[in-house]
């Protein structure tokens, strides 16, 4: 994943979550995934937010990048079809911060050392 569209996914999901009133609390656009820590109201379902934000940030794609649509990803699908969903309750929302940024630091120091 280059950096225009790392920003650019990074860009959508903000934009995505700022019209739907969510609030991202922690993202990371890594190479191979995304960590996205966020808070929305209790009524919406979590497996909803990754259908939206999947859904949409596919069709964005592909607009803006249109020769992705060659690419073999997962059955001609710009995501997989699996995804990680948590809650903070047993962990505190400093201690997921801490992780995502975490992660994300190793990976540059990987690239950088």
């Amino acid at each position: 994943m280059n950096d225009e569209l790392k920003e650019f996914l990074d860009d959508q999901i903000r934009t995505i979550a700022d019209s739907k009133e969510w609030e991202i609390l922690e993202l990371e656009v890594m190479p191979e995934h995304i960590h996205l820590f966020i808070s929305a109201p209790p009524f919406i379902a979590p497996t909803d937010i990754v259908k939206i934000m999947k859904g949409v940030t596919t069709k964005r794609v592909f607009q803006k990048f249109p020769e992705l649509r060659k690419k073999e990803f997962w059955g001609n699908h710009l995501w997989s079809p699996s995804y990680y969903v948590g809650t903070h309750g047993q962990v505190s929302a400093e201690t997921i911060k801490r992780y995502i940024d975490g992660s994300s630091n190793k990976r540059r120091n990987l690239s950088t050392g």
